[in-house]
């Protein structure tokens, strides 16, 4: 089948690499329609003493000085995220990568304020759901311009195709990986920039983090986070349903089943959980030995 969007070229780059950059994909309309609903999540953090089930709330966040870090289920509070969801300038690269037939896991807003902007410690979005199959992924869609400077996504090129990673320490799921004591380097990474606009794509079992921002300019990115239809959540997976029908309300395009295919990978299992579960930010406070500080202070 004819790709949609995609070259030949982008094709094989995501299948060796696990990423993938698409440079001004979403038009700058719908760019400025998610910073309107940004700035109205921000008036309504003011004020708040503590996160809400809508937003995540940075540690240094004050009443009268809001900060942000998460936007929770935004496709869920905002007609601007769900529509541009069910676009084609998301779903038809996605389609290209994965098949006609996606469901979505979920969706967030991660912000990081100017200057100060929580990192986000490596680790491989399937450790935390793990599936039957591993056509998952997530786009990134940048709502500001991705520079070295501002914590931009990074990622282990191929890392995909390798182990799934331990995250948890003390015997618990913790949702990082101590890059050390699995001997990985994080000069191996690369960055995934782009001017606002632009999209990133990255495998489900790509190891990834960034940095915390520590401009003078915000770094705000949008993940719809996607599968293949037939990818079911393995048991004990942190991906639930309550029914078939819920299940399959989750659809964006294509066509449900109850046909589960079968991919042999690695899968390990994200349990115990710790006593906090909360949000990731809460859950990697676990993790003993932070990934980002000594790469921080090299890089910025």
């Amino acid at each position: 089948m004819a790709s949609e969007v995609l070259t030949d070229a982008q094709i094989a780059f995501y299948r060796d690499n696990g990423y993938l950059v698409l440079e001004n994909r979403i038009p700058m309309a719908a760019i400025e329609a998610i910073r309107a609903e940004i700035a109205r999540f921000e008036e309504e953090a003011r004020g708040l003493t503590a996160s809400s089930d809508r937003l995540d709330l940075e540690d240094s966040h004050t009443p009268d000085a809001p900060r942000i870090r998460r936007i929770k289920l935004p496709h869920t509070i905002s007609d601007t995220v769900r529509d541009l969801m069910y676009s084609d300038h998301v779903l038809a690269p996605v389609r290209d990568l994965i098949g006609p037939d996606l469901r979505l896991h979920t969706t967030k807003l991660n912000m990081k304020s100017a200057g100060y902007g929580a990192a986000i410690e490596w680790h491989q979005d399937m450790a935390f759901y793990p599936h039957t199959n591993d056509d998952v992924l997530a786009v990134g869609v940048m709502i500001d311009d991705m520079a070295p400077e501002n914590g931009p996504l990074m990622v282990f090129p191929g890392s995909h195709k390798g182990p799934t990673h331990d995250h948890h320490a003390g015997g618990v799921f913790v949702g990082a990986v101590d890059l050390q004591a699995s001997g990985l380097d994080a000069r191996d990474a690369v960055m995934l920039t782009g001017p606002a606009g632009s999209i990133s794509i990255h495998h489900g079992r790509s190891l990834h983090g960034s940095a915390l921002n520590l401009s003078a300019r915000n770094r705000r990115v949008l993940f719809y986070e996607v599968m293949a239809a037939d990818a079911f959540p393995v048991m004990g997976s942190m991906t639930g349903f309550s029914s078939l029908e819920e299940y399959n309300e989750r659809m964006l395009c294509g066509r449900p089943g109850i046909e589960p295919r079968l991919v042999d990978w690695p899968v390990r299992i994200p349990l115990p959980q710790p006593e906090s579960r909360g949000s990731i930010y809460e859950i990697q406070k676990g993790l003993p030995h932070r990934g980002f500080s000594i790469y921080d202070t090299e890089k910025t």
